[in-house]
């Protein structure tokens, strides 16, 4: 049976431009389904390394206007991988033309923008996916797993943080590409949109809904250059972000994300403690998952670690013998599987735009707390 193409146009060509283009690029090689993703078109402003991406990636045309290419009629599928700024007007364009859409992390600058995005792909009707891709780490599938599964009974305490180190440079201007995500009119937010986003949808999906928070935020490095004007401009994203919560199933939870953070160029770990068990996992070593299980027997009862790797883990019977391990780049690929499936079976693949919108209302929630200094409520 022959199978049906999925014709991809992508926006933008930096860092999650390669993971999705190898993403799509690699999903028929291990998943198999009805659909075959095609590397129709890459989009993006400047022609010259637009064109370069795609000899690279072997797309087989190249557009600088993200208009025209949701005009053509030989694309299904727009993604967008552009800076944070863009997100919203593209997605609506694509919707309204009938497109599929996936977009990165986070949705919109804010939940406002989100909510324009979410009523125009449920209006369309057209699939849509956002990019939270450490859902699809095999370990945190597994995560899920246990705890809709019960093993940790009632949730008492979750954990989570998110640290790097890039920015601490004095020197290091802001704005334009590839130092977009430290210009607030382009990112909407420093780590609590970056950093924080991929927390908060880890926390949503394994915990359910945040009801309040109180946060607080600090900008260390008042001015930089900005490196479209030259000019010393004030620097108005947040460098650092930590925040308490409280979960609608009662449980408490800390949050920390900064880029200010000697040493660590991506430590993104959480912690969850129930009332029979407690789950640890850490990106660094992002195949074993830690897991503590009171029911065992009080001479060996303790801390194991899983090695995920065998058949019967999230995802693992697509890859290799068991012990052998797969890495970051195979979380896209898990995600890009996903989503095919959901179209197989006309399901609506997670997280879809209005589960996107959550975490931005909590970001969102985590900035307000940070200016008035009181609990606000996260709730949709």
């Amino acid at each position: 049976m022959a199978k049906k193409k999925l014709r991809v146009g992508l926006v933008g060509y930096g860092f999650m431009g390669r993971t999705h283009s190898n993403a799509f690029t690699s999903v028929s090689n291990f998943f198999d389904s009805g659909y075959t993703p095609e590397l129709t078109a890459i989009c993006a402003r400047n022609g010259e390394k637009a064109k370069a991406f795609a000899e690279q990636w072997n797309y087989q045309s190249v557009e600088t206007d993200w208009r025209k290419m949701i005009a053509r009629d030989d694309i299904d599928l727009i993604d967008i991988a552009s800076p944070n700024d863009t997100h919203k007007e593209i997605a609506i364009a694509a919707a309204e033309a009938g497109k599929m859409v996936m977009c990165e992390k986070p949705l919109g600058r804010n939940a406002a923008e989100s909510a324009e995005m979410v009523a125009a792909v449920e209006k369309a009707g057209v699939a849509n996916m956002v990019w939270y891709n450490y859902r699809r780490v095999p370990a945190v599938t597994l995560a899920k797993q246990l705890i809709d599964e019960g093993k940790l009974g009632r949730i008492f305490h979750y954990r989570a943080k998110f640290l790097q180190d890039w920015t601490i440079s004095t020197d290091l201007p802001q704005g334009g590409e590839g130092l977009w995500r430290l210009d607030k009119d382009v990112a909407g937010s420093g780590v609590t949109g970056d950093l924080l986003a991929h927390c908060i949808d880890t926390a949503l999906w394994l915990n359910g809904e945040i009801d309040t928070v109180t946060g607080t935020t600090e900008t260390f490095i008042k001015e930089r250059m900005h490196t479209l004007t030259g000019k010393m401009q004030k620097v108005t994203i947040d460098d650092a972000s930590m925040f308490l919560a409280r979960f609608a199933n009662g449980s408490l939870a800390t949050f920390e994300a900064t880029r200010y953070a000697r040493g660590h160029k991506a430590l993104n770990t959480f912690e969850i403690n129930g009332e029979n068990g407690s789950i640890a996992w850490d990106l660094h070593d992002l195949h074993r998952l830690e897991f503590f299980d009171h029911s065992d027997e009080g001479l060996t009862r303790g801390w194991k670690t899983l090695h995920i790797t065998d058949g019967d883990h999230p995802y693992m019977d697509k890859w290799w013998v068991p012990g052998l391990q797969i890495g970051y780049e195979h979380t896209f690929i898990h995600q890009v599987a996903d989503f095919i499936k959901g179209l197989e079976d006309g399901t609506a693949p997670s997280p879809t735009f209005r589960e996107a919108m959550a975490t931005d209302v909590v970001t969102d929630a985590v900035l307000k707390s940070a200016e008035t200094g009181a609990w606000e409520s996260a709730r949709n």
